[in-house]
């Protein structure tokens, strides 16, 4: 009887100290108080979104989310760029504290990390230069197409495109795009904003949307654990909704209106 006392007990106390280190590990919102500093990744390869200007300084809807975030939090903020691939490996292994990257909600990435509610919505087209001669998804066949690997427009497009199209996957949405006015590739889906980026580095190429292949939320990623921080960033997000501040953000560097492309999302559910 004494040997089962001790083995629960021992039982009771191995379990003990596993709680205690999730929760410890789970406190991200603990750790951005106590620094004073919110780390954020950022994709800053991907306009308009995330870029850099002629001094080399980070700007683009996504970094101007993250320093409202960070002012209104009353802490600095450290951004850390990624790439689309990595959104995931450097927020698991703990790199940021927090993901804002046009990061789009779905299934199989929720299965992985934890999202907040939506506060924009991507549009993924197909987009190809005149001479390509693509007006649809039924041209693609036999076509090269270029998408960033393991992002949404991959797993958008490897499941409805003809058999036979060479579907090429790059790193980031900058290959892509030089891949694209080089000729290395005949089209492209990739976010509309990018394609407008896209088509006014090369007119005379007359890049356009061909097709629109999906409209998509895109939310703030998180660990799975971190729920104090999640509710945190739910209420900002939307408080910021009601006053107006992620509105004139999405305005300013998408050049339309959240509120019409949130109500276009939810007519299409």
């Amino acid at each position: 009887m004494k040997n089962h006392i001790k083995k629960f007990a021992s039982i009771a106390m191995l379990c003990a100290g596993m709680l205690a280190t999730v929760a410890a590990s789970a406190d991200t919102l603990g750790d951005i108080t106590a620094r004073k500093k919110v780390v954020v990744g950022i994709d800053l390869g991907i306009a308009p979104f995330g870029m850099t200007d002629e001094k080399m300084q980070a700007q683009g809807a996504d970094v101007d989310v993250a320093r409202q975030f960070a002012k209104d939090m009353g802490v600095a903020l450290e951004i850390v760029p990624l790439t689309g691939p990595n959104r995931v490996p450097y927020l698991m292994t703990r790199k940021v504290d927090m993901v804002i990257s046009v990061f789009s909600v779905t299934p199989e990435r929720a299965k992985v990390v934890a999202f907040s509610d939506p506060y924009g919505i991507n549009q993924l087209v197909l987009g190809a230069p005149k001479s390509a001669a693509v007006a649809r998804l039924e041209d693609l066949a036999g076509k090269r197409v270029g998408v960033v690997r393991g992002n949404l427009q991959d797993t958008v497009l490897t499941a409805v495109a003809p058999k036979d199209t060479r579907i090429v996957r790059f790193d980031d949405d900058a290959t892509v795009a030089t891949a694209l006015i080089s000729g290395q590739i005949d089209a492209i889906v990739t976010p509309r904003t990018t394609l407008a980026t896209i088509a006014k580095l090369a007119p005379a190429k007359e890049i356009a949307v061909r097709q629109v292949m999906k409209a998509q939320p895109y939310a703030m990623g998180l660990r799975k654990e971190d729920t104090a921080l999640r509710d945190v960033v739910n209420k900002w997000i939307a408080a910021n909704m009601k006053n107006g501040h992620l509105g004139e953000i999405y305005e300013k560097w998408l050049g339309v209106s959240l509120e019409s492309a949130m109500d276009s999302w939810h007519k299409q559910q």
